[in-house]
């Protein structure tokens, strides 16, 4: 399997996480950022959720998707944007993938503010590693700047 088409399956743990965060969230209580990333299935139209850490730097704001190709991204590459919920707070985006080389500047503060929580699919890679480590896993790593 090629880097670009990494996917970290959800163990057991991770899934029960996963929707604790994210009822709080939609109850209106984001846990260290966390939001309900909603965005239409690129087959079906419907609306699909998952909870996310949002990330922002210098301003701007990411989404990166720690266990790789998942649906989420899928969909998110034909629809081009969604929508980011916390309680009835929604707000729409457009998303723009970065390029690999763009990367681990996005990385580094991601995993540095989320290891305890995403180290797991990082395969002992943390926000020490250097930009040259950060750029090789870059492609099993899809990231979003929202606009």
């Amino acid at each position: 399997m090629s880097a670009d088409a990494r996917y970290a399956r959800p163990g057991r743990l991770t899934e029960i996480f996963n929707d604790v965060v994210a009822g709080l969230t939609r109850l209106g209580i984001s846990v260290w950022g966390s939001r309900v990333l909603a965005v239409r299935g690129r087959t079906s139209g419907e609306w699909r959720t998952t909870p996310v850490n949002l990330l922002t730097v210098d301003g701007v704001r990411y989404l990166v998707a720690p266990r790789g190709l998942t649906q989420w991204v899928r969909n998110m590459r034909t629809a081009g944007g969604g929508e980011l919920r916390v309680g009835r707070r929604v707000e729409e985006f457009t998303a723009v993938e970065l390029a690999d080389d763009e990367k681990p500047a996005i990385l580094r503060p991601y995993l540095r503010r989320w290891k305890f929580e995403v180290g797991v699919f990082f395969d002992g890679v943390d926000a020490s590693a250097s930009d040259e480590t950060l750029r090789e896993i870059a492609p099993g790593y899809p990231v979003f700047r929202l606009q």
